[in-house]
């Protein structure tokens, strides 16, 4: 049994002056070194770009990692940055400057951003010299934190039509926040894994009876896969299309702990099957369209120009708030796990290291160095931060760190459109991280209402990546969260239960959009449902029930 290093016994002090915050949404357990030298940097860089984009009077988010524990902070802009602030917000509104940003997103980064991931990921590690290899983790390394930036700095797009849709909507009708995002289904299909590739290589194989023979036969899951590509037909070229798109994007979080698709074939050779096998139809176009039908009836007709037009907004942009990290950070996240993962397997076959993924665990600087031939860190260093890192997760850590902190600043002494910015972007905040504070009973969870309807099944406590490969179809899946890259897996579960998170947090948009039902920010549901205990998940009530 792995013996856990007390918590108690580390550090825990404020890094920096005012009020610190947990971040157990997008980091539920530690970080590597890696990230934590990286991370911070580039979010902080691309969060202060958005805020300056969006006229906001919040400055930067400051980020920092202590003993592997995200925290955050927020600074706001200072007094005389507030005239240049009040202006730009007006800009904002006035002139759609999300569209801007969207056009750029569409036609030149994401399209860059392709090139780059493909490129990078198409080089043949093994036949790289040491030197040559180290030069290629560096490379890596950069385009990895170009990408963090590249996310961070199209947040505001993600933020604020929706959030200036849920602030007017729920004053209109008074509607709960969970129902109106029910609008927003099938605005975001990257949300539930839907592209191109993946349409093409489906269509193929329910074309293609040999290949349909292959798919659906016994064996090893990676053998499967390689030989389901290199077939010289239209499905071959397929599959080749679709694992190049996701084979090295992380199947879940952000850090280089995780896995991509290529390394849990298991898994993913069993969602392919699920796609092919499932009937293609959804529901999600006509679920949405009465659902907003339902909704507009109770907004006073007045304004029902307005909302229509706030809609409209929203639900344009609703799908870069997966995209930005689907085709940024999250793939090139993989390839960098790729890359190191390559080093860490000569360094362990010639006995510097225990096993190849202890190499994830050094930061960049000693990647290079342990390349070289550098002696530190040790093994038996590497391996200690490893056996921590998978031992701990954020409830380990505490929850606030400083004084407390202070409230908002009340938006009704602001100009217009600079109180309309804080309320819309307010809101989302809350959406994204507020988990449910209702008491559960002893066998009865209460979380937030995510994504509607009611399931029964078997639930499948997964706390990481190397758990994915016992996700069998029709689970429930309990986490403490996840992020966008696990839409690839969606095909295989019922439900989906988080601990942290809320309305507007991954897990609850790719339940939404998926059409499966979602429960989010229950606190504590890993801890008190079992692996493989009988669970009823109701998305509607929010609400988890353990059955036995």
């Amino acid at each position: 049994m792995t013996v856990r290093e007390p918590i108690a016994e580390l550090a825990f002090e404020p890094p920096g002056p005012g009020s610190w915050e947990l971040d157990a949404v997008h980091f539920p357990r530690p970080a590597t070194r890696y990230w934590c030298e990286m991370h911070p940097e580039a979010l902080v860089r691309g969060f202060r770009a958005f805020t300056s984009y969006y006229g906001m009077l919040l400055d930067s988010l400051d980020y920092a990692y202590l003993n592997g524990f995200a925290y955050t902070s927020p600074r706001p802009v200072t007094p005389e940055q507030a005239p240049e602030r009040f202006q730009r917000s007006e800009e904002v509104f006035a002139r759609k400057l999300w569209r801007e940003q969207l056009r750029n997103w569409d036609e030149k980064l994401k399209p860059a951003s392709i090139r780059t991931h493909r490129e990078l990921q198409s080089v043949e590690l093994e036949q790289l010299s040491d030197e040559e290899l180290g030069a290629h983790l560096v490379r890596c390394h950069e385009h990895h934190r170009e990408m963090v930036y590249q996310h961070m700095a199209h947040t505001g797009a993600a933020m604020v039509p929706i959030g200036d849709l849920l602030v007017h909507a729920s004053a209109w009708t008074g509607v709960p926040h969970a129902e109106l995002l029910g609008m927003m289904r099938g605005a975001a299909p990257v949300s539930a894994g839907a592209s191109g590739e993946l349409a093409a290589m489906v269509a193929a194989i329910r074309s293609d009876p040999g290949a349909q023979d292959l798919l659906n036969a016994e064996g090893d899951a990676g053998g499967t896969l390689d030989r389901l590509r290199n077939l010289d037909s239209e499905a071959g070229r397929a599959v080749s299309a679709y694992l190049d798109l996701v084979g090295y994007r992380l199947l879940d979080g952000f850090d280089i702990s995780g896995r991509y698709a290529l390394e849990m074939p298991d898994a993913l050779l069993r969602a392919i099957r699920a796609q092919v096998a499932g009937s293609g139809e959804t529901d999600a176009g006509a679920a949405a369209e009465q659902r907003i039908a339902e909704i507009r009836e109770k907004v006073p007709e007045e304004h029902r120009d307005q909302f229509d037009e706030l809609l409209g907004e929203a639900r344009l942009m609703y799908r870069i708030r997966d995209e930005r990290g689907v085709y940024s950070d999250i793939w090139a996240s993989g390839i960098m796990r790729r890359a190191a993962l390559a080093a860490g397997r000569r360094l362990a076959d010639r006995g510097r290291l225990q096993d190849p993924e202890h190499f994830i665990e050094a930061s960049i600087g000693e990647m290079q160095a342990l390349l070289t031939g550098a002696e530190e860190p040790a093994a038996d260093e590497l391996a200690a931060r490893h056996r921590w890192r998978t031992t701990h997760t954020a409830k380990d850590a505490p929850a606030h760190l400083g004084p407390p902190a202070p409230p908002p600043p009340d938006p009704s002494g602001l100009p217009p459109a600079a109180a309309r910015m804080m309320r819309a972007t307010g809101i989302t905040m809350q959406s994204m991280f507020a988990p449910s504070q209702a008491a559960h009973e002893p066998d009865l969870l209460h979380g937030l209402p995510a994504s509607a309807g009611v399931y029964e099944g078997p639930a499948r406590r997964v706390s990481g990546p190397a758990d994915f490969d016992r996700i069998r179809q029709g689970d429930v899946l309990v986490t403490e969260s996840t992020s966008e890259a696990f839409n690839i897996l969606l095909p295989l579960l019922g439900a989906i239960v988080t601990d942290a998170g809320g309305l507007l947090s991954h897990p609850a948009i790719v339940s939404r959009e998926y059409g499966i039902p979602g429960v989010v920010g229950t606190r504590d549901a890993t801890s008190r449902i079992a692996d493989g205990v009988r669970v009823r998940v109701d998305g509607t009530a929010g609400e988890v029930a353990v059955l036995g």
